[in-house]
C-alpha cells in the first residue's frame, strides 16, 4: 500500500505547482508580446492541464479563456470558440459574472475573426450588459471599443464614431491616457473610412502626442503606422515611406516581430504603388520570412499574394501561379473564408 503524503508535503507540492502556474503565465505573456503565439499557446495549454489536476475550477476558467485566445492568435478561431464556450459554461456554473462577461466578449471576438459580424455584435452586447450590471467600467469600455470597431467593419462608421466619442469622454474622466490614445486611433480609423483623411490625420496626431507623453513606444509605432496609411490615401508616398522606415527601426528595437513584419509589408506595398518592383520584392520577401518564422499563416498568405501580383504586373504568370499555388495550399490549413475566396479569385484570373 502506498503511503499517503502528509499535510505538510501536500502543501509544499501545491505551492510548487502554483509557482509553476504563475511562472508559465509570466513566460506566456512574454511570448505574446514577442509575437511567439505558438509558444504562448503551448504554455497556456500546459496551465490548463495544471488547473485541471489541481481541481481549481476558477483557474480552469481563466486557462480556458487563455487557450482560446492562443488559438485566436494562431488563426484558429473555430477552435478558440470551443474553448470560450467551455469557459462560459464554467463561469455560469460558478455564478462568476465577471468571468461570464469576459467569456462572452471573447466569443464575440472569435466570431469577428470568423467574419460572422452579426453574431459577434450579439455576444459583445451580452458582455456589455453583464459588465454594466457588475459595474466593471474597464470591461465596459473595452467592450464598447470592440463594438465601435465592429460597426466600422459593418460599414457603419458614423455609428462607430458615436460610440468611440462616448468611450473617449469616459476615458478622459478616468485619466486613462493609454486607453484615450487607443480610442483616438479608433476614431481616426472611422474618419478614414468616411473618406476624411485630414480629420483622421489630426486625430492620429493627437493620439501620438499622448503616447509620446506616457512613453508608450509600441503604441506610438501603431499610431505612426496609421498616419502613414493616411499619407498613402493622400498620395504622399515619400512621406509614408519615411514614416514606415522609422516605424520599422522602432519595432526592431522593441523586439516587436509581428509589427516589424507588418511594416516591411507596408514598405513593399508602397514601393509597388510607386512602380519600383525590385524594392517591393525585396521588402515583401523580408516580411514573408518573418511571417514564416512566426507561423502567422494569414499574413504569410497575404504576402504570397502580394508577391504573386507583382509577377503578374511583370507578365510572369508562371512565377505568379507558383506563389498563388503556395497561398492556396496554406489557406486550406486555416479558417479564413474571405482570404480563401481571394486566393481562388486570383488563381482563376491568371
Amino acid at each position: 500500500m502506498s503511503q499517503q503524503p502528509s499535510l505538510a508535503s501536500t502543501a509544499a507540492t501545491s505551492t510548487i505547482t502554483i509557482q509553476d502556474w504563475n511562472q508559465r503565465r509570466q513566460q506566456a505573456t512574454r511570448y505574446y508580446k514577442q509575437g511567439k503565439y505558438r509558444d504562448y499557446l503551448t504554455l497556456v495549454r500546459a496551465n490548463l492541464e495544471l488547473a485541471q489536476e489541481l481541481g481549481d475550477r476558477a483557474q480552469q476558467g481563466n486557462a480556458l479563456n487563455e487557450v482560446g485566445l492562443g488559438y485566436i492568435y494562431c488563426c484558429q478561431p473555430q477552435t478558440a470558440l470551443d474553448y470560450f464556450h467551455q469557459a462560459l459554461a464554467l463561469a455560469q456554473e460558478l455564478h462568476n459574472d465577471r468571468a461570464k462577461a469576459i467569456s462572452l466578449s471573447n466569443i464575440g471576438s472569435a466570431y469577428s475573426h470568423l467574419g460572422q459580424l452579426s453574431m459577434s455584435l450579439e455576444f459583445f452586447n451580452q458582455a456589455l450588459a453583464v459588465f454594466r450590471t457588475i459595474q466593471d467600467l474597464q470591461g465596459e469600455l473595452s467592450t464598447l471599443h470592440d463594438v465601435a470597431i465592429l460597426y466600422a467593419k459593418l460599414d457603419e462608421p458614423k455609428r462607430s464614431l458615436l460610440i468611440h466619442h462616448q468611450v473617449l469622454a469616459m476615458r478622459k474622466t478616468l485619466e486613462d491616457f493609454s486607453g484615450e490614445a487607443t480610442t483616438l486611433n479608433g476614431i481616426g480609423f472611422a474618419y478614414a473610412i468616411l473618406g476624411q483623411p485630414e480629420q483622421a490625420l489630426a486625430v492620429f496626431q493627437e493620439a501620438r502626442s499622448i503616447q509620446q507623453a506616457v512613453k508608450n513606444r509600441l503604441g506610438e509605432a501603431t499610431t505612426l503606422n496609421n498616419i502613414a496609411s493616411v499619407y498613402l490615401d493622400l498620395g504622399h508616398f515619400n512621406q509614408a515611406l519615411l514614416l514606415y522606415h522609422q516605424i520599422g527601426l522602432c519595432r526592431r528595437e522593441l523586439g516587436d516581430r509581428p509589427g516589424e513584419a507588418v511594416t516591411l509589408h507596408n514598405i513593399g506595398s508602397t514601393y509597388s504603388t510607386l512602380g519600383d518592383v525590385e524594392q517591393a520584392l525585396r521588402f515583401y520577401n523580408q516580411a514573408l520570412a518573418v511571417y514564416q518564422e512566426l507561423r502567422d499563416r494569414p499574413n504569410e498568405i497575404a504576402t504570397l499574394l502580394s508577391i504573386g501580383s507583382l509577377y503578374v504586373m511583370l507578365d510572369r504568370k508562371d512565377k505568379a501561379r507558383s506563389y498563388y499555388t503556395d497561398a492556396h495550399a496554406l489557406v486550406q490549413t486555416i479558417d479564413h473564408q474571405s482570404l480563401s475566396k481571394k486566393v481562388e479569385r486570383l488563381l482563376n484570373g491568371l
